[in-house]
């Protein structure tokens, strides 16, 4: 069934001829080991235990950096969430996952962008302070936010809300939140409830 997904996005020029599947299999590996793309393209090289995972042979020649950034691209996240939800399904009709007891935490996520500009321009206007009221109309990313943990650890960024199976330890969900933690935390639990009575 993944592979199917992969394929509807797979076209003549097939990624320089390592195929969408494999790529796909590089782009898992690199999440699960945490990699930059060019760590990534060096670790192919290196390691044949990496080489048997991804499907290449021992003296293939493997993809440079360069091709991780288009594929994942070209993949978006609208597949790779519909591919996500098929593994989960089949975790689920497996009996690895039973979503009985669930733990949802809430984390954020830090932009590498900074907000200079954004504090030039509340002056510029000369609004009151920079704050999320203020930010929304001047920002280019309006979906990013200030926030605060514990009363003085600031971040700005995303806020996310993820669920964990407990049975298996494995993420079932995981939800954007533009809202406070309250708010939020009902949120992702109510879309959780609906999706198991599905």
């Amino acid at each position: 069934m993944v592979e199917a997904e992969l394929l509807t996005v797979e076209n003549k020029s097939n990624y320089k001829g390592y195929g969408i599947l494999r790529l796909f299999k590089c782009l898992l590996m690199q999440f699960m080991e945490d990699m930059s793309d060019r760590e990534l393209e060096r670790y192919l090289g290196d390691s044949n235990a990496a080489k048997w995972f991804c499907e290449f042979d021992l003296m293939e020649r493997t993809p440079d950096y360069t091709v991780f950034s288009k594929i994942r691209k070209k993949l978006g996240s609208k597949l790779l969430s519909k591919i996500f939800g098929i593994f989960r399904e089949q975790l689920r009709s497996r009996g690895y996952m039973s979503e009985v007891f669930t733990f949802v935490d809430a984390t954020h996520l830090i932009s590498k962008a900074n907000i200079w500009e954004e504090r030039d321009e509340v002056r510029k206007k000369k609004y009151e302070k920079l704050n999320n009221k203020t930010l929304r109309k001047i920002a280019r990313d309006k979906q990013a936010k200030i926030g605060c943990k514990g009363g003085s650890k600031f971040w700005y960024g995303y806020k996310k809300h993820v669920s964990v199976d407990i049975q298996s330890g494995m993420i079932n969900k995981v939800d954007p939140c533009e809202c406070d933690r309250c708010q939020g935390l009902c949120s992702c639990i109510t879309k959780f409830w609906s999706n198991l009575r599905r």
